[in-house]
């Protein structure tokens, strides 16, 4: 559900999700499908706040995809030999080639965000990234790549709260850094920069399309949703195929299962 200022209120029902998911992942199987067949190349940019949700809603779309041709970019620090590059040189290496998705979670954009909140770059880099980044995705644009971009909005106290999760969970604790805690005392510089990004780079060829993810099922839907609704996509008949009958023995025998070493069998312990 939705109100008029496009902030998603209420959950989803978790089965309502589930079966709704399973819809739109089929979907996505056959989006696959069809950028295969037609040789087509898609890139999809994930940007938001942290523990806004991209990373949960990128798991949900490659779900059931094939690794093969649909990979997921998510770039470390660059090198001493990257720096001195020019800047996008290191993301269009990633773009994908003919029939393949690339889904970058964070991309170039991180020059306007977390680069220029704590002056990792220079003024005189940031503004030149300003000007580039328009003329550089209409150049990909162009070139027959079709660009997605989302934004994923979460408000501060959700954030926090997420923040908090990750903190007491020692298994995500690996998702929350020292960066991503300075994202609490710099809440005004992030949407300072945020509102800047798009005033630059929100362009009739490639716009921003903002998720509000303070409910992560609503986000993951609405998201899977929109990328669907914006790409011409149909079912490709896939080859028929069949098992074929299992042949006959031919007198081969398994080695004595004492010869070999065998996991213990944990689960038997907990079913006891």
């Amino acid at each position: 559900m939705t109100v008029a200022d496009g902030k998603t209120t209420g959950r989803l029902p978790r089965a309502v999700y589930e079966r709704e998911l399973r819809r739109l992942q089929l979907e996505l199987v056959k989006l696959q499908e069809w950028v295969r067949s037609e040789g087509a190349r898609l890139v999809v940019v994930f940007e938001g706040r942290d523990a806004a949700g991209k990373g949960s809603t990128i798991k949900r779309v490659t779900e059931h995809l094939n690794p093969r041709a649909a990979r997921i970019v998510a770039l470390p620090v660059p090198t001493d030999r990257e720096r001195t590059q020019w800047y996008f040189q290191r993301y269009v290496a990633q773009l994908p080639a003919a029939g393949e998705i690339v889904l970058f979670d964070r991309s170039w954009y991180n020059r306007a965000g977390v680069e220029r909140v704590m002056d990792f770059c220079t003024e005189a880099e940031y503004a030149l990234f300003l000007r580039q980044c328009p003329v550089f995705e209409r150049l990909l644009v162009d070139d027959g790549i079709m660009l997605r971009k989302y934004w994923f909005s979460v408000s501060d106290t959700v954030q926090e709260q997420r923040f908090r999760d990750r903190l007491e969970d020692p298994r995500r604790r690996w998702k929350l850094s020292a960066m991503d805690l300075e994202s609490i005392t710099r809440w005004e510089a992030y949407s300072r920069a945020k509102d800047e990004m798009f005033r630059h780079t929100d362009t009739p060829e490639s716009p921003w399309h903002v998720v509000e993810s303070d409910h992560k099922r609503s986000a993951r839907i609405n998201m899977i949703s929109h990328l669907l609704s914006t790409v011409p996509y149909h079912a490709v008949p896939g080859p028929d195929l069949e098992l074929p009958p299992r042949p006959p023995s031919t007198g081969y025998r398994r080695p004595p299962r004492d010869r070999q070493r065998h996991v213990p069998d944990a689960a038997a312990e907990l079913a006891e």
